[in-house]
């Protein structure tokens, strides 16, 4: 179909709605229905891919951005310790894992009231307002003197970066329907990936301004990192877009079918805002099975990335070379996610990919543990990463996807991602018996293998519960014409169906 009858055909059904209108307003009571299935018939494969790729475009790179940065900003710590920060904040014993552990305590029970503020209050306000407030706090933190003061500015960058990614996460799902999203999410969260390749090299190039403004090299990392944060949270105010309602660089036509291909992946679920919808999220087990595959997976991944220069310095390495060798597996671990993402969006499944992904993590972690010679270990280090990183986009994907209605939807990611986020305090201190580091590499090996079991639970519980869907549809002739009557039921409408 050509762009010129796809524009008609809009125009007709335009019409439509608005003799619909007149004719309710006269007293008739004819009602004329249009399907949303039929606009979407509208819309060849070609055209539906161009307006996706259009969303891509205006959206992706900038909140990637902003990830980077997020990430970069509470993992430099790791970079900032070889750097020489232990030896001048004289973090002996379990003072840096007390550092590390601390920016989880409340950037983790943050999380949901912030996602309940971004439904409330526009994207385009609420987000660079929260990464203003962790810019500043990043910037200061280089005039941290003291173990005390460096565990109350963690502390305090825990709490305002603790919006961002549930909340970008959330945004995304606002624009892209379920089959989508994985991939979107996934090439979002490929910046964290970025970020720890990225601020290995960075923190090698600032340790040369040591003394430079009467400053160390360490202390040098925050303040230009976190510059650099306040700059982009300035942008943001301009570059962000709120929702698909209101996106000037979609045209009519084009913004009409973005809205109806939501609601009708939606199956015209609520989007307002009540009360209702947040407990439905807190009393739901699946939210809580989801809550402990997240937590399985994120423990390794901040172990990644808080503790791989110290590894790889532990492998023998010096400290310089262990900053750049710590770009490798970063870089590696960020094409994993996005080719991983790709694919579980193309053939529509979740679970399966988290299991791989944790297996090949843990043949990775086997070879650290193993204690063979550095090559090896390296080695190891890099199929950790490649495995575990496509993880959480992929998950996060089906914890969303799996939750019906706007509000329950952000709830029940921002409970996955603050609560899952608390195994970031296990993943602090797991790393305490250098140089083999037995215990950590063990410790992460079983919340890996915590992750395989809950998925493959979560794939046997979603197929049952869809089972039960269709027999129930079957029996009472239920179909999307009457999805209106579900509209406050969440994902528990029988017309709803559950990813695996």
């Amino acid at each position: 179909m050509s762009s010129h009858s796809f524009n008609q055909s809009f125009l007709s059904i335009t019409l439509t709605q608005g003799s619909t209108d007149s004719l309710h307003k006269s007293g008739i009571a004819t009602v004329l229905h249009i399907e949303e299935k039929q606009i979407a018939e509208e819309l060849n494969p070609g055209e539906r891919a161009r307006i996706l790729r259009k969303l891509d475009w205006h959206l992706l790179p900038f909140v990637s951005l902003l990830y980077m940065l997020s990430f970069l900003d509470r993992a430099n710590v790791g970079n900032a310790k070889v750097a020489g920060m232990s030896k001048d904040l004289n973090l002996i014993g379990l003072r840096y894992n007390i550092a590390a552990a601390v920016f989880f305590i409340l950037y983790s029970f943050a999380e949901v009231p912030s996602n309940i503020a971004l439904k409330l209050f526009r994207p385009s306000r609420w987000i660079p307002i929260i990464m203003l407030a962790w810019g500043l706090v990043m910037t200061l933190m280089c005039l941290v003197d003291s173990f005390r003061s460096l565990v109350v500015a963690r502390m305090f960058l825990g709490l305002t970066e603790a919006g961002l990614f549930p909340g970008v996460t959330y945004y995304i799902s606002l624009w892209y329907p379920r089959s989508e999203q994985s991939k979107r999410i996934a090439i979002f969260f490929s910046a964290a990936t970025v970020a720890g390749a990225f601020g290995g090299l960075l923190a090698y190039g600032i340790e040369h301004l040591e003394g430079i403004g009467g400053l160390h090299g360490w202390q040098w990392i925050f303040l230009l990192e976190g510059a650099a944060t306040l700059f982009v949270a300035c942008l943001s105010f301009f570059f962000m877009h709120d929702y698909p309602e209101t996106a000037t660089f979609l045209t009519e036509t084009e913004r009409a079918y973005v809205i109806d291909m939501l609601k009708q992946d939606a199956n015209n679920l609520a989007t307002h805002y009540h009360i209702r919808f947040v407990l439905q999220a807190m009393k739901d087990y699946k939210t809580y099975i989801q809550v402990f595959i997240y937590m399985g997976l994120l423990v390794p991944v901040y172990a990644i990335a808080l503790f791989t220069p110290t590894i790889i310095n532990e492998l023998g390495y010096s400290t310089t070379h262990a900053q750049l060798l710590s770009a490798p597996p970063f870089l590696a671990g960020c094409f994993a996610t996005i080719l991983v993402g790709i694919y579980s969006d193309k053939y529509q499944i979740r679970g399966p990919f988290i299991i791989g992904g944790a297996c090949v993590s843990i043949v990775g972690y086997i070879l650290l543990y193993c204690d063979g010679p550095a090559g090896m270990s390296y080695t190891g280090a890099c199929l950790a990463a490649i495995g575990v990183y496509p993880t959480i986009a992929v998950d996060l994907a089906w914890a969303g996807s799996n939750a019906g209605g706007d509000l329950k939807r952000g709830v029940v990611i921002a409970m996955v991602i603050g609560l899952g986020n608390l195994g970031g305090i296990c993943s602090s201190f797991v790393y305490i018996d250098p140089p083999n580091f037995h215990i950590g590499h063990g410790t992460i090996m079983g919340f890996l293998c915590l992750s395989i079991s809950l998925s493959l639970f979560a794939m046997w519980d979603c197929s049952r519960l869809n089972k039960n869907k269709e027999a129930q549809c079957q029996a009472e002739g239920l179909t999307d014409s009457r999805k209106n009557e579900f509209r406050d039921m969440g994902d528990a409408s029988p017309l709803f169906r559950y990813a695996i």
